[in-house]
């Protein structure tokens, strides 16, 4: 690829290339509001930061709006009357979002943050007893994640420093093997109460094989959860056949549902009705038929929603609902081969823009070890420098993580490949050839 300062026809014939992608491949920009640009040339952002927060679809404001006016028109009575009735609405988002990573209708709820649900998901699956302590995680894992599993150790009474195991990537390289994690679980499993993982890590954008360490983990004696605030929207995900015990995830991402929006929790089924495995409670634990007996002992159902313990947010219920709705109607698969297309185009470009500059793409190379995120280090200045030039200059909009990240994801529901080469270019642009 060539740059408007080195060869401005080259630099030309390419954004016609990518044009003609974007006729042949369009994707649903369509269907969301795109930030207009902050500089460049062009009206609108090129949005490369939905593994931050997602977009907002255009049928959110309409769909939010129809349920405020439920509540102005009905009040009380909207428990039970209108359109959707906020009693069972839950229960609205409750397959889509079992069809979206997986699972059964049964093992799927939507409910509170991602931080929240873990805590809560490891009252029941962290139980750390005798020399089986231990909780292995991923050292580049979210801080958030950090901190919840060092605080359960704590909770249980235990050293956090010896109990929580930090997986690193072997030397030289940025990214951690399976087959380092696997043969960990072999060697020490005996010590392991609990394997958390990111399934994409947030870092690096690196697809962790999900069966293949759940197995693992599984074989050791362990319990394997994941954290997919990363993946769900991302890549396909098949919980329930990959035997995962259990997983949490956010919706403000890949799913577009807004800032803190509600996250979702699912729960293996052979876990679900088991009387013997603690939880945490509330009303909404208990079964939805009873509900309004008022008695004092709750009689949860043999579904994940025993895990619930309040009644849900009905207005962050919704843009929820909305989402997951646009996912239905495209389909995973549809946007998993678009978005291969899209990032290994992106790949492509940063491939020649790093090759003479301070740049290394430190997400894995083949497809089916990363999502659409693509994570470049710098070998010089600020990150969040470089990202702020980025948009004020060039009108692109990336996500940095200091010291030296910078994250690109082309979102395959509304990025497009002229979006790929604008972030190219914008970069070839900003960052000094033979600069270290």
């Amino acid at each position: 690829m060539t740059t408007p300062a080195s060869d401005p026809s080259g630099f030309a014939a390419g954004e016609a290339e990518a044009r003609r992608l974007d006729a042949a491949d369009p994707g649903h920009r369509h269907l969301f509001h795109v930030p207009p640009a902050d500089g460049g040339r062009y009206p609108e952002a090129a949005y490369l930061a939905g593994n931050s927060l997602g977009l907002q679809p255009r049928a959110t404001r309409d769909e939010l709006a129809a349920d405020l006016d439920a509540w102005s028109r009905l009040g009380v009575e909207g428990h039970l009357e209108g359109e959707r009735p906020w009693l069972p609405y839950h229960e609205l988002l409750t397959a889509p979002a079992a069809r979206l990573v997986g699972a059964a209708p049964a093992e799927v709820v939507v409910m509170n943050s991602l931080t929240v649900n873990l805590h809560l998901l490891m009252v029941s699956f962290y139980r750390p007893a005798g020399a089986r302590t231990r909780i292995v995680i991923e050292d580049s894992t979210f801080p958030s994640d950090s901190y919840a599993v060092r605080s359960q150790a704590r909770f249980h009474g235990l050293d956090p420093d010896t109990t929580v195991v930090r997986l690193r990537p072997r030397a030289g390289e940025d990214t951690l093997r399976t087959e380092d994690v696997t043969a960990y679980l072999a060697a020490e499993g005996d010590t392991v109460a609990l394997v958390l993982l990111g399934g994409v890590n947030y870092l690096t954008g690196e697809l962790m094989d999900i069966p293949a360490i759940t197995a693992a983990g599984r074989a050791a004696g362990a319990v394997v959860g994941w954290d997919l605030a990363h993946a769900a929207g991302n890549v396909p995900l098949a919980l329930h056949d990959w035997d995962v015990d259990f997983a949490a995830w956010c919706s403000y991402k890949y799913l577009n549902s807004g800032p803190g929006a509600l996250a979702g929790v699912f729960v293996h089924e052979r876990h679900l009705g088991d009387p013997d495995l603690p939880r945490f409670e509330g009303w909404w634990s208990t079964e939805a038929a009873t509900r309004f007996e008022m008695t004092p002992v709750s009689r949860p159902p043999a579904t994940v929603e025993a895990w619930q313990i309040s009644n849900p947010p009905i207005f962050a219920m919704g843009p929820v609902r909305t989402s997951l709705e646009l996912f239905d109607s495209v389909g995973m698969p549809a946007l998993r081969e678009r978005s291969v297309r899209l990032t290994a185009y992106l790949a492509g470009l940063l491939d020649e823009v790093t090759a003479n500059r301070p740049l290394t793409v430190v997400t894995p190379r083949e497809p089916e070890r990363r999502g659409c995120q693509l994570s470049v280090r710098i070998g010089a200045g600020s990150a969040a420098g470089l990202a702020k030039r980025l948009r004020h200059e060039h009108g692109v909009i990336a996500d940095a993580r200091e010291p030296d990240i910078i994250r690109f994801a082309p979102v395959p529901l509304y990025s497009t490949f002229h979006d790929c080469w604008r972030v190219a270019g914008s970069l070839a642009a900003t960052v000094e050839v033979n600069s270290w």
